[in-house]
């Protein structure tokens, strides 16, 4: 049995592009407001990760939320208000989603690391295959291609199931689970990764943890980063990750110390 890395499954925004993981945030905050209830930024971060209908369902049951939809609408939050909100949201994010397609540094060496290692590329996502459709032709352009792509709704339910990790190994004919590794920027996305029974990397810097762009992240006082880098780590390792880094480039000593411990007969 080979006692190695077979796949690495990445996700993709604040992952592999989109650094800070920005395009769905102010598609949130104005989706909410054209139903007269102002949401914030930090508010809209909580959920990223999960599929969006069910985002915006767990965004509607926080109680400051839902007590602002009282006041406006005069009733508690159902059903079809999330599904009316969710129509809103989809072709905002749709719009956007190219315009956040940038590759965030160090990708595509890190991808040619891994297959030059034998490793092949999958991925997860909390988007649709529509706004997928959006994003790839932009990634391809900067080199970046993957062997695998799971979106939501193509499984029955998405993140924290397992459900598209399984799907991706079908895809990619990898056995057992723990030949592969996840990587992903939210807690919900290393729970994914927990329950397919994979090696999970945090991702801290890049994605919705911190939640800056490159530039605001670079711009900040020493001190402020420090510390914000710091709560970032200590929410990925609370989630369960194995292992937490700035970004996908500094992923490969990770995979190398990965499948010594695989040689070692070490597991998830």
């Amino acid at each position: 049995m080979i006692n190695r890395l077979t796949c690495a499954i990445f996700d993709w925004a604040g992952t592999l592009v989109d650094y800070g993981s920005l395009a769905p945030m102010g598609a949130f905050v104005e989706t909410f407001a054209e139903f007269g209830v102002a949401i914030s930024i930090d508010e809209a971060r909580g959920p990223m990760g999960m599929a969006k209908r069910p985002h915006i369902a767990t965004l509607m049951a926080m109680p400051r939320i839902a007590a602002a939809w009282r006041k406006q609408h005069g009733r508690e939050p159902s059903e079809a208000d999330i599904d009316a909100v969710y129509e809103v949201f989809v072709p905002k994010n749709i719009a956007v989603a190219a315009g956040y397609a940038t590759l965030i540094p160090g990708v595509t060496q890190t991808m040619a690391a891994l297959r030059s290692r034998g490793v092949k590329i999958g991925s997860t996502t909390g988007y649709t295959r529509e706004i997928m459709e959006r994003i790839l032709p932009v990634a391809a352009e900067q080199g970046l291609d993957v062997d695998s792509l799971v979106c939501t709704g193509d499984t029955a339910q998405g993140r924290p199931t397992p459900f598209m990790i399984y799907r991706t190994l079908l895809d990619l004919g990898i056995w057992p689970a723990w030949r592969a590794v996840k990587i992903d920027d939210t807690e919900v996305g290393i729970a994914e990764g927990l329950n397919g029974g994979t090696w999970t990397v945090g991702v801290a810097l890049s994605g919705n943890v911190f939640g800056l762009s490159r530039k605001a992240a670079e711009a900040l006082p020493h001190g402020e980063r420090a510390t914000r880098r710091e709560a970032a780590y200590g929410r990925l390792r609370a989630a369960g990750a194995h292992f937490v880094i700035d970004s996908v480039a500094e992923l490969i000593p990770v995979i190398d110390d990965i499948n010594g411990r695989l040689a070692r007969g070490e597991r998830p």
